[in-house]
């Protein structure tokens, strides 16, 4: 009697099933986007967890949405939300232990974390530190970036707009020279309009990198290569191009 068929099923329905109960999804609010980017960092150096990315609903309501095991997404969000209290932006927090296909179909958490499955183009910024720098009025963010970007030698990543007039500036570069820029930018952001928030991360983790926006200006993609139809054809053409060589002789000119 043959029994090999049926136990290595049963042996991976039930591994797919455990590992699925094992799984967990953490939720953590703020009112800033520079303060969750921060509480997400926090989230994911403390415990095993993924970021799958962020929700934003609006007023500067911003979500950071972590996946792993029960205990890991557990610790994940306690320090997530004392980080966020420590910002003074912290809202409300969210550990659901094991959660239906279905919610996950409906909400974009499946969504992104397939994204971050197949993974993106490379980024000639990548592993370089992150300075966030947040205004209320589009003006004085402008103003900020150009004086982060004339005050050392950082990069414009891209910004992020989370409603209620909250725009974002994100800058790399060297950690030296994004704390330098972020500074310069906090007085300028002051001097034009409101700052509402900064945060310097020295060292975000690929997880963090990935879901930060990115302009397209920045993003590095596979170039065609063209090659010739034909390499035979080629070289056909040229042995048939080629003549041989001819034996020069002496021109007499007959005299009259």
């Amino acid at each position: 009697m043959d029994t090999q068929t049926p136990i290595p099923f049963a042996y991976e329905r039930s591994h797919h099933e455990q590992s699925f109960k094992d799984m967990a999804l953490g939720l953590v609010s703020t009112r800033s986007f520079p303060a969750i980017v921060g509480t997400a960092d926090m989230m994911l150096k403390s415990a095993g967890v993924t970021l799958v990315g962020y929700e934003k609903i609006g007023s500067g309501y911003c979500t950071a949405i972590v996946r792993g095991r029960i205990s890991d997404v557990r610790l994940a969000v306690e320090s997530g939300a004392q980080t966020a209290e420590q910002f003074g932006q912290f809202v409300s927090k969210l550990v659901i232990a094991r959660p239906l296909p279905n919610l996950e179909e409906v909400l974009p958490i499946g969504a992104r974390l397939s994204e971050l499955s197949l993974g993106g183009g490379y980024s000639r910024l990548s592993n370089q530190a992150i300075g966030l720098l947040e205004t209320r009025g589009f003006p004085a963010m402008v103003g900020a970036c150009d004086a982060m970007l004339k005050s050392a030698e950082v990069h414009l990543a891209a910004y992020e707009k989370i409603g209620s007039g909250l725009c974002t500036a994100i800058i790399r570069g060297a950690v030296a020279d994004v704390a330098m820029a972020v500074e310069a930018g906090m007085y300028e952001a002051e001097r034009i309009g409101e700052l509402n928030a900064v945060m310097v991360i020295p060292r975000p983790l690929e997880d963090l990198e990935q879901t930060l926006p990115l302009a397209s200006c920045w993003i590095e993609k596979p170039k065609t290569v063209l090659l010739p139809i034909s390499v035979k054809e080629k070289e056909t053409e040229k042995e048939l191009i080629q003549l041989p060589e001819l034996e020069v002789l002496p021109m007499y000119i007959e005299e009259q």
